[in-house]
This record gives C-alpha cells, structure tokens and sequence, in this order.
C-alpha cells in the first residue's frame, strides 16, 4: 500500500471507538508494522532547512503505534518451561532477517519488538532491548544491557555503550523522540531522554545524564544550551561531553559546599579522540 494511503487508513482506525475497530483495522496495522520494521516508516525523520539539519516528527506513526495497543489483547507469549510472558498479541518479539541483513543478535537475551527497524550489519550483545517504533541504523552497536526506547532514532556507525538508557515517547504524539545522529559514541551509563538530540560525532562521556532540562556548559564556544518551548536541546556536531557540577544558589547551598550536576564540552572531537573510539572497529 502506498505510504500516504496507508497512513490516512491508520488515521481513520484511530479516530473510532475501540469496539469498531474490525479485521481491516488489523490488517493495515499489520502493514503499518512491516513498513516500520522495513525501514521505509519513521517516527521521526531529517529534512534540510536553512542550511541546517532539523528533524521532523511524523505524530501519524506514533497514532498507528498506539493504535497496536487498542487493538491487542493481551496473551501469554513462549514456550521457555519456567517463564512466562505476556503482551499484547499486537506487539510479540520480532523475527528479524538476520541473514539478509548480516544483523548479530548475539545469544543470551536481546529481544527485539515487533514494529522496530534494525540496519544492515547491527550488532546486539545480551541483554539488550529494542522497542516499538525505534530505528537503528546500518553499522551501529548495541551493548549488553543498552535499552532504545519507543521510537528513537539512532544514525548509522552509533556505539551504545553497555547499560546505555536511550528513552521512549510515544505521547503527547507532538513530541520528538530522542535522536542519536550518525557515528556518535554514547558511553557507559549513559541515559539520554525527554527528546534530546545528539548531533552527528558527538561523543557522550560514561554516567552522563542528559534531559530536556539539563544545560550544557560549553567551554570551548563559551555558551550554554538548553532546551526551549520551540526547539529540543541539541548536543553540537563533534562535541565531547563529560559529567561535571556547578555550585548551588543560595547561602544554605554555600555553607555546606553543596552542588548541582552539570554537563560540560570539554573539546570537540579531533583525530586523538577518533583514535580512542574507532577501537569498536576490531569487533565488527
């Protein structure tokens, strides 16, 4: 079905009342589910405007997701003797094509929702999870114990460190997901959520947590990001950011030496620093 067809079908779905939703609802969520997990559906996409590289949100994805869970019902899913499952029949693990698209999913736990998108030559150590909506593309790493949320968006040569926390949105439907733009290293421990972007060769410290209201302290350029009502906060292109503290406000704050968490751009990326992260390379 052509994609604009396809999304006005899964508009009208939405817009009825659950218990009108019959067997043609079911068959074009089921389409829906095979254009994201093809790739050629997403949640959130690049467009030039300016000059500049901004990112769209496409709120018509994310009513066919929540669609999937006005339609499923929920059902005891495997067959492992001494587990259980369940989830909404609309939304099992997916069968990726493994083969064709020379994905690892190494053994050991990694599970992938029906409804994601995973690149050519992606690799997923376990325990790792991919959810509804999110997109991954060719050549990035996802380590043990990584988590993409629904509907994120991760460019192509991306390593997610172990234990890498990529937040999910998928309400209010307006808002943009969290977006990691190609050839960024997230490190360690690292949580990025509430739609923050990670411009392109950025790299994200170990144990940095970045919201939509966390500033970001650049040393280099001398300024201060934060999010805005009109704009998500944006990590720059080839940025290397570390966890830091600022001092807190107040007297209280000053006679007990308290301080707050703090990002800070201690550089931006140069050949020393690709040095340090090409090493993935090796594992390919």
């Amino acid at each position: 079905m052509e994609k604009e067809k396809l999304l006005s079908a899964i508009d009208e779905h939405f817009n009825r009342p659950a218990d009108e939703l019959g067997e043609g609802a079911r068959e074009d969520f089921e389409t829906f589910l095979k254009a994201l997990e093809a790739g050629e559906l997403r949640a959130a996409e690049p467009v030039e405007e300016g000059g500049r590289r901004r990112w769209k949100v496409n709120p018509r994805v994310k009513r066919g997701i929540l669609l999937g869970f006005r339609l499923g019902k929920t059902i005891e899913m495997g067959a492992v003797e001494g587990l259980q499952f369940s989830d909404k029949d609309t939304y099992p693990a997916q069968r990726l094509p493994v083969v064709e698209r020379n994905v690892r999913l190494v053994p050991g736990g990694n599970s992938v929702r029906r409804g994601a998108y995973l690149g050519h030559n992606v690799t997923m150590m376990p325990p790792a999870f991919v959810n509804v909506g999110a997109y991954v593309a060719d050549g990035s790493m996802i380590d043990s114990h990584a988590l993409v949320g629904s509907c994120a968006q991760i460019g192509s040569g991306v390593h997610l460190s172990a234990a890498a926390q990529i937040g999910g949105v998928l309400e209010p439907i307006g808002q943009t997901p969290v977006i990691v733009e190609d050839e960024v290293m997230v490190g360690g421990n690292v949580g990025l959520f509430e739609g923050v972007q990670v411009g392109r060769g950025a790299v994200i410290g170990a144990g940095s947590v970045i919201t939509a209201s966390t500033p970001v302290y650049d040393l280099v350029r001398e300024e201060v990001y934060r999010a805005t009502k009109e704009e998500p906060l944006r990590i720059p292109e080839n940025a290397v950011v570390i966890p830091g503290s600022r001092p807190a406000r107040g007297e209280f704050a000053k006679e007990h030496g308290l301080h707050m968490a703090a990002l800070l751009i201690i550089k931006y990326r140069d050949d020393r620093t690709d040095a340090a992260t090409a090493l993935e390379e090796l594992l390919r």
